[in-house]
């Protein structure tokens, strides 16, 4: 937090970085993980909740499992000390009074592990069990201060509980329990409310599952729905529902793909319509360009210039509105495309013959010769026509076409793979494409920094690569831009079209 804290203060911070290598808040914000997602967050929160309450009752069961048996055991081993003291001290009483009579006595009873503090003297009915394994404090609680007590303690690796009992004008009784069975009982049941607790977390994974998965359902709809929508279905919406909630979601999405479509249309049919109003104009003023062309012998020099740039206007007036028409049939959903078998390279041939640079070089790789496409043919050449229209204008007129086969990862096929796509390239020597344009130059009416300003800014309006965009993307196929190979200069137009078996 600190860095990032110190990298927003300094001024040099939110100033734009060097081309080519990015900033360090921009480097610091990658560096962040990415929150998780929604059904990862509902299934965390599920999983977690399940072991924390698992954990919570599992911890809780077996402190009072703990407490119950230990406090049982103690009240049990009090008791038994009691009796037992009880039979030493009539034993002592008697005639002989010997610890070894009280010792028989305990031991015709069952009692294994006593220990008999005498006058003094120690007498042990086990070995192991003798003055030595007593603890210190114990020992001089009973002896001392004459308080009956108890602790646990480790003989010999085993974990006993050890009652003393004083016997007054006597001694001491002490005798050792076992705990080994207890803590056997309570490792049980450890164990058992661990596997339940790791069952309850199961459990909790999968509701949270189910759950993450009942609650995702409708935003995955409506993705579904705007996915339908942004490729073109904008008549599409939401079903309703009984839920108040997702009511509300519905209700907002349906309402906005309203509104969208309605905009969408009115701007499809103004440009619609303001093409088609400026058609007829433009065909008096190119006829009356023609007239005065006709005559143009007997205009002097700068009537004659004024002429030529009238005619190139007019030229290129055509070509835009013949484009925004050509955008309002796409946005109508007007467009139907005529499909049919082409060889790619004749094609390819073809329309460069009848475009602005007819000597435009063609390549075309031997096993690319025979390939097959199934196109709109007028369609597809108005998508070469326009990217050599484009080498021309901006990339130092002239533009080179190549032609290979290709598989479905983008790379080149070897001569024994089945070939499924086709690459057509248009490249040219121009100043190139900045790779934060590549995108955006098929938008409509963009024609990125270069063209604007290191290109000219004259030659179009910014049409000719959305529609080149539009026509690739009916055609199943899909266009970019990218750099020439070996740090060569110029832009690299590729269209990629998926390729067919059967040949015309």
């Amino acid at each position: 937090m600190s860095e990032v804290a110190e990298t927003l203060r300094s001024p040099s911070a939110l100033a734009p970085a060097p081309t080519g290598r990015p900033s360090r808040l921009a480097r610091l914000l990658r560096s962040r993980p990415q929150s998780l997602g929604l059904r990862q967050r509902i299934l965390a929160i599920f999983t977690l909740g399940a072991l924390g309450l698992s954990a919570l009752f599992a911890i809780t069961a077996f402190g009072l499992v703990r407490s119950n048996l230990v406090n049982q055991r103690d009240s049990t081993s009090l008791d038994a000390t009691y009796r037992n003291a009880q039979v030493v001290l009539e034993r002592l009483e008697g005639s002989p009074p010997t610890a070894e009579v009280a010792l028989l006595a305990l031991d015709s009873l069952g009692v294994q592990r006593p220990l008999i503090n005498y006058g003094g003297t120690w007498s042990s009915g086990n070995t192991r069990f003798t003055d030595s394994a007593l603890p210190p404090q114990l020992r001089d609680r009973v002896l001392m201060a004459g308080v009956p007590s108890s602790m646990t303690t480790v003989v010999d690796n085993e974990t006993v509980l050890v009652v003393g009992v004083p016997i007054p004008d006597v001694g001491a009784y002490f005798e050792f329990f076992s705990l080994e069975e207890d803590n056997n009982t309570l490792s049980n049941v450890g164990l058992s409310l661990i596997l339940a607790s790791l069952v309850t977390t199961l459990l909790g994974v999968g509701l949270g599952l189910f759950a993450s998965r009942r609650a995702v359902r409708p935003l995955g709809a409506a993705a579904q729905a705007a996915t339908a929508i942004a490729s073109g279905r904008l008549d599409t919406r939401l079903e309703p529902t009984d839920d108040p909630d997702l009511t509300v979601l519905s209700n907002a999405f349906n309402e906005m793909a309203a509104t969208l479509q309605r905009r969408l249309e009115q701007d499809a049919r103004f440009a619609s319509d303001v093409s088609h109003e400026l058609r007829s104009p433009l065909m008096t003023l190119s006829a009356s360009v023609e007239v005065m062309d006709s005559r143009r012998d007997e205009m002097p020099e700068r009537a004659q210039t004024a002429l030529d740039l009238l005619k190139s206007d007019v030229v290129r007036f055509q070509s835009l509105v013949e484009d925004l028409l050509e955008i309002s049939r796409y946005d109508a959903g007007a467009v139907r495309l005529h499909l049919e078998p082409l060889l790619a390279a004749e094609f390819v041939r073809n329309a460069v013959a009848v475009s602005s640079l007819p000597e435009t070089p063609v390549q075309v790789s031997p096993q690319a010769e025979d390939i097959v496409i199934e196109a709109d043919r007028r369609r597809l050449a108005r998508v070469v026509a326009n990217l050599i229209d484009n080498a021309r204008a901006y990339g130092g007129g002239s533009p080179t076409v190549s032609i290979a086969e290709a598989n479905a990862a983008n790379e080149i096929s070897e001569a024994d793979e089945e070939v499924s796509h086709v690459h057509i390239v248009v490249e040219d020597s121009g100043p190139g494409i900045a790779a934060d344009e590549r995108e955006r130059i098929f938008d409509r009416f963009s024609r990125g920094a270069a063209a604007a300003g290191r290109r000219g800014g004259t030659e179009g309006a910014g049409l000719g690569l959305s529609l080149v965009a539009e026509h690739v993307r009916m055609h199943g196929g899909r266009v970019w831009a990218e750099d020439r190979p070996n740090d060569e200069p110029g832009a690299r137009f590729v269209i990629e079209l998926v390729t067919v078996r059967d040949e015309p």
